[in-house]
């Protein structure tokens, strides 16, 4: 299932996320993958979550992320949990350009079985209606 966390920037959203990933890692019987822009959370994060910087990564819009997911769930196929910390710190575009991309993460999500948490820094009010159902 795909869980969005929207907030203002600095509202929280990156201590709530390695918080749910740490507790999560606790539970989970497969991989967690903790995915941001930067190296900041690395050291905050249980060892067992593989982390991901995508800074190395020419990572400029939709097509080549949503590639970059699915390169590291081809990789793995143990991974049962994604965490997404800022996804337009990642890419380039607008939330309200990104429809297609979220249509093929809940294909991803439907054909592997997996949980993906994504922060994305918009106010809930302002998020449009394909992200609406996603909204934790």
């Amino acid at each position: 299932m795909l869980h969005v966390f929207c907030d203002k920037k600095g509202a929280g959203k990156t201590k709530f996320l390695i918080k749910s990933a740490n507790e999560k890692a606790k539970i989970s019987k497969g991989n967690i993958v903790y995915i941001d822009d930067d190296s900041r959370p690395m050291f905050e994060l249980d060892r067992k979550i593989r982390f991901i910087s995508t800074e190395e990564f020419n990572l400029k819009n939709y097509s080549s992320f949503y590639g970059f997911l699915c390169g590291i769930l081809s990789e793995d196929y143990d991974i049962t949990t994604m965490y997404i910390d800022g996804l337009f710190n990642i890419i380039d575009g607008d939330l309200r350009d990104a429809a297609y991309l979220f249509f093929d993460i809940e294909k991803l999500i439907k054909n592997r079985g997996i949980d993906i948490y994504l922060g994305i820094s918009e106010g809930k009010e302002a998020v449009p209606d394909f992200v609406k159902k996603y909204v934790a």
